[in-house]
């Protein structure tokens, strides 16, 4: 993670806001039960998984103490096993044990979405669908989305917009707002030639990726007809799903497709079977399992 990117920015903030919440005026145990004496640590898994959620882990160490030093073992998107040493942390026992748990929390989140995002990969890809891509969605937790994100590609996964500003997805609410497809999409590329487009966005028209989403066949070829590239089956069954995607390879053989709602690790397989681009998935980041992890003494003065 580079220093000045924005990830690093959005992160640095965040530890420091959760740091803040659980040491608030200091913490208490710690400062009465221990004199501060050089210590060293050990992170172990307590579960198998796929890693994430390094840089949030060490920074929480480090801004409570700049003397904590933090080596991983392994690096973002490893797969481990239950009882592999993770990471070696030196510094003081006071402030290692203060940073513990924020440091836990995040390793822990990140690699569960991580890990649940490596599960729908595989399944995918041993089904015989390699070139299908798993998504996310915005379906985040706020505050958390950057990292989330970086998650699921550390799982092996693929990331879709990153909010409402990176690209143009037109859904039934706006279909239904505008009055139709057809209009939305006269609506938005008027809006593309207008000044306030360019001023905003800073993007040209044809910098920006365009999705709509279509529940039928015949919202499906109205999309088709107005140049859309990439359409979004929600919810729908194996069956129609099936039919779609024929039925729109048929009209524009360079189409992409995208299907999600209601996909578990039991049919992401038969999903990708019937022939789509990409899969997104909410649970990715709303629904994933935390990886637990423990932190062991190893020397202590």
């Amino acid at each position: 993670m580079q220093p000045h990117s924005d990830l690093f920015k959005d992160t640095l903030a965040l530890v420091k806001r959760a740091l803040a919440e659980d040491i608030g005026r200091g913490d208490l145990t710690t400062l009465a039960c221990l004199e501060p004496f050089p210590l060293k640590g050990k992170v172990i898994a307590k579960a198998d998984g796929r890693l994430s959620g390094i840089e949030p882990f060490m920074m929480a160490f480090e801004i409570v103490d700049s003397a904590n030093v933090v080596g991983f073992l392994k690096k973002s998107g490893d797969s481990f096993k239950c009882g592999d040493d993770i990471a070696v942390i030196e510094g003081f026992n006071q402030t290692i044990l203060t940073s513990e748990r924020v440091a836990l929390n995040f390793l822990s989140h990140l690699s569960g979405v991580a890990s649940l995002t490596g599960k729908f990969v595989k399944k995918v890809t041993e089904a015989g669908y390699p070139n299908c891509q798993i998504v996310d969605t915005r379906k985040t937790i706020p505050g958390l989305r950057r990292l989330q994100k970086a998650a699921v590609l550390h799982g092996g996964g693929a990331n879709h917009r990153l909010g409402l500003y990176d690209m143009l997805l037109i859904k039934d609410n706006h279909i239904a707002a505008a009055g139709s497809i057809a209009r939305a999409v006269e609506l938005m590329r008027e809006y593309f030639k207008s000044p306030e487009f360019n001023l905003q966005f800073e993007m040209k028209e044809e910098d920006v990726q365009i999705e709509m989403e279509v529940t039928n066949e015949s919202q499906m070829k109205e999309a088709l007809a107005c140049g859309i590239k990439r359409l979004l089956l929600d919810n729908q069954s194996l069956e129609s799903l099936q039919k779609l995607v024929q039925s729109a390879r048929q009209l524009d053989s360079s189409v992409k497709l995208e299907a999600s709602g209601g996909v578990t690790l039991e049919n992401v397989a038969a999903i990708a079977a019937t022939g789509v681009d990409f899969i997104s998935i909410g649970a990715l980041t709303h629904s994933a399992p935390a990886i637990d992890f423990s932190l062991e003494v190893m020397e202590s003065q």
